[in-house]
């Protein structure tokens, strides 16, 4: 793998065939069903919110505390690497879901209705 690769230089296409491979190599395709993925996504986000559970950690603790960043990073790349696996098993276009997606969120909070730091409609 290229570990010169960054958030700024990598696309999705190489997240998508990373874990197409991965996944292939150890014969797991037929585990890979959208409900078993979605449940493993589920445990994944809860094993990072766990991380949380009960403790108001801050930004400034988590960047200064190695093991607890390397421990957040490793539950967040989890998650990403079932999300990923989900779009590959579904084919999904994860560009173009995300782009319409975005649209349908513009309509729904509007600036003109939300637009002062709040969830709540003006």
């Amino acid at each position: 793998m290229n570990s010169k690769l960054e958030d700024n230089n990598a696309t999705i296409s190489f997240f998508k065939e990373e874990i197409e491979c991965f996944v292939k190599e150890r014969r797991w395709t037929k585990f890979h069903t959208p409900k078993n993925l979605i449940q493993a996504l589920s445990i994944e986000v809860s094993e990072l919110s766990e991380i949380f559970l009960f403790k108001d950690i801050s930004l400034e603790t988590i960047n200064s505390d190695k093991e607890l960043l390397e421990n957040i990073s490793d539950e967040i790349s989890d998650v990403f690497i079932y999300l990923i696996s989900l779009v590959n098993s579904m084919n999904l276009d994860l560009t173009n879901a995300f782009i319409k997606k975005l649209e349908k969120n513009k309509d729904k909070y509007s600036i003109k209705e939300f637009n002062n730091g709040s969830y709540q409609k003006l």
